[in-house]
């Protein structure tokens, strides 16, 4: 990967780490590996739902998942990244398909997932809580929306996610820590990378780029701290900065 200079102002958490050494799979529309913003990619895969899984196929369409892989890039440039194409022609998909994805990555020994989504159907609480804890049991990480349109959303509202929440006023060099209903919640800003000559207002904004803010910083603890103890490091990182 092609080192290249932030754009962030400020000092990040963890100012000594970049994510190397730290393997990360982005589930969302795959990557356009040529656009500025990405510093290099892996490899990748196109879930194709009870189709199967397609090998080095994740050409991005639509742009969502290259602006969210910047993002996380943009603080954890030396992590090595595998693109997960989950949406194809629009960000909608099956749940079938989303818990695929994330079982692909947990059997390529990810270190850190992001998902940069999350579902309302709580009817598969317990096949994403058993998703969860074979994650759990192997070291891994997973990143994810905590709600959506103000809704708790699976798998980032279960105490074994990393659940993100949206702060608009949050800097993007920066993140906070909550807790709701005893659960820790990390929030962090829903603007993604500034692009030329296009204001805020009129880019991509939202609940999956603080997912993907949050996924960098997690990037960065991982590579000084073992998965244990990464929610430790993130909540004292933050008291100490």
């Amino acid at each position: 990967m092609q080192p290249y200079r932030l754009e962030l102002e400020g000092v990040l958490p963890f100012p000594t780490a970049t994510g190397r050494g730290v393997r990360a799979a982005v589930i969302d529309s795959g990557v356009n590996p040529k656009h500025a913003h990405i510093a290099g990619i892996a490899g990748g895969v196109s879930i194709l739902g009870l189709d199967g899984i397609e090998a080095g196929d994740f050409a991005d369409v639509l742009g969502h998942g290259t602006a969210v892989t910047a993002a996380i890039q943009e603080k954890a440039p030396d992590a090595e990244y595998y693109a997960v194409k989950l949406f194809h022609n629009s960000l909608r998909t099956t749940t079938p398909t989303l818990l695929a994805a994330v079982e692909w990555a947990i059997e390529r020994g990810m270190d850190v997932i992001n998902l940069s989504l999350g579902t309302l159907n709580f009817d598969a609480e317990l096949s994403f809580r058993a998703v969860l804890k074979k994650a759990s049991d192997r070291g891994i990480i997973l990143v994810s929306a905590r709600e959506a349109h103000g809704r708790a959303c699976l798998p980032g509202s279960l105490a074994e996610a990393i659940g993100v929440g949206l702060d608009w006023e949050c800097p993007r060099n920066r993140y906070r820590c909550g807790e709701v209903e005893g659960s820790p919640v990390y929030y962090a800003s829903g603007y993604p990378r500034s692009l030329p000559g296009v204001p805020p207002e009129r880019n991509l904004r939202g609940i999956s780029f603080a997912v993907a803010n949050m996924t960098g910083f997690v990037l960065r603890a991982r590579e000084l701290y073992p998965a244990a103890d990464v929610r430790r490091a993130l909540a004292d990182e933050i008291i100490t900065a």
